[in-house]
């Protein structure tokens, strides 16, 4: 056990090493190919940081022999979106008041909410839609997983588009890999950031299997661990990310970056569920994806009535409590 905990608190230290190049590094590839800052967040971080995970779910309802293997990939589709929308909000807003910036009016400039009000949107329509054909089932639901994907490119297409400042270099820090150089050719940018990928990749996996091994030592059985503790792990990079750019006070990046994760989580692993699984749900991520709309339906109305402020978005992270709890009371299968 005592290897087990060195390991995973060395890889949560290798995690967020790896993730202050990536947030570095994927600025100054947004910085360097004029992409709006907002679209940095949403497009280029999320994609980079969801990758892994879309590939897991992938293997697993792809390559997977068994029901249970199937099964992990549904779970993923649906328990993402659960840590984002509540923890990785939570976390934020926590950040944001623990770095000492109190002004709550200066918490997030207009446009940046207007912004995020209109990923809420994409999220929330996708997102049911995709729960409602978890409990039904029919001939054609399997060609349903291309609409998703059609979604996703579409959000993509969008937030490419919009209007945006793409920033200038001298509000960037300098290039962790070039710290002497003003302006470094592109190159160095893109190998920074999928350096850095890779090593999160590689890290999450080392910590993933910690959570997994330590769950029996805490007594919570394999189905509790996949819905309680692994999507925390597999969503550390969003939520380390997220720390970091809140800290250099560029809470608008990690917000953008959560909530593109979001559209991801939302789009392309129940795209790949769709098309090689049964796609129904049970008990318990019926449950997950009632509080995961909860939690957005709040955060929706907070930034609608202008009334978003960190401590707001702190109090999101007790409703991963009430998920937890409501586990306990609830059938893990059927």
């Amino acid at each position: 056990m005592t290897t087990t905990i060195l390991l995973l608190l060395g890889s949560a230290v290798v995690i967020y090493l790896a993730c202050e190049y990536f947030v570095n590094g994927v600025e100054w590839v947004g910085h360097q190919f004029g992409i709006s800052k907002n679209a940095t967040g949403t497009v280029l971080a999320a994609f980079g940081t969801a990758l892994p995970e879309s590939v897991v779910t992938f293997v697993a309802v792809v390559f997977g022999h068994s029901p249970a293997q199937k099964e992990i990939g549904i779970g993923a589709a649906i328990g993402g979106p659960l840590v984002l929308g509540t923890i990785a909000y939570a976390v934020v807003g926590l950040t944001f008041l623990l770095s000492q910036r109190q002004a709550d009016a200066s918490f997030l400039p207009r446009q940046a909410a207007h912004r995020l009000i209109e990923d809420q949107r994409w999220f929330m329509s996708i997102f049911v839609f995709k729960a409602v054909l978890g409990v039904v089932a029919f001939a054609i639901k399997p060609w349903l997983g291309a609409l998703f994907l059609l979604a996703y490119a579409a959000y993509v297409r969008q937030e490419m588009s919009a209007a945006g400042d793409a920033g200038s270099a001298h509000e960037l820090e300098p290039l962790k890999l070039r710290p002497r150089d003003p302006m470094p050719a592109r190159i160095w940018p893109l190998l920074q950031t999928g350096a850095a990928l890779v090593v999160i990749f590689l890290s999450s996996q080392v910590f993933v299997h910690q959570i997994d091994a330590i769950g029996p030592w805490l007594g919570l059985s394999p189905q509790l661990v996949a819905l309680l503790l692994s999507p925390i792990a597999t969503e550390l990079p969003e939520i380390l990310n997220a720390v970091i750019w809140v800290r250099q006070g560029k809470q608008t990046l990690a917000l953008a970056n959560i909530s593109g994760a979001m559209m991801i989580q939302a789009t392309i692993p129940s795209a790949l569920g769709l098309m090689f699984t049964p796609w129904m749900l049970q008990h318990a991520l019926v449950w997950a994806a009632v509080v995961t709309m909860l939690s957005i339906a709040g955060l929706y109305l907070c930034l609608r009535r202008n009334a978003l402020t960190p401590r707001a978005m702190t109090g999101f992270g007790l409703l991963y409590g009430v998920f937890a709890l409501g586990l306990f009371f609830i059938p893990l299968q059927g």
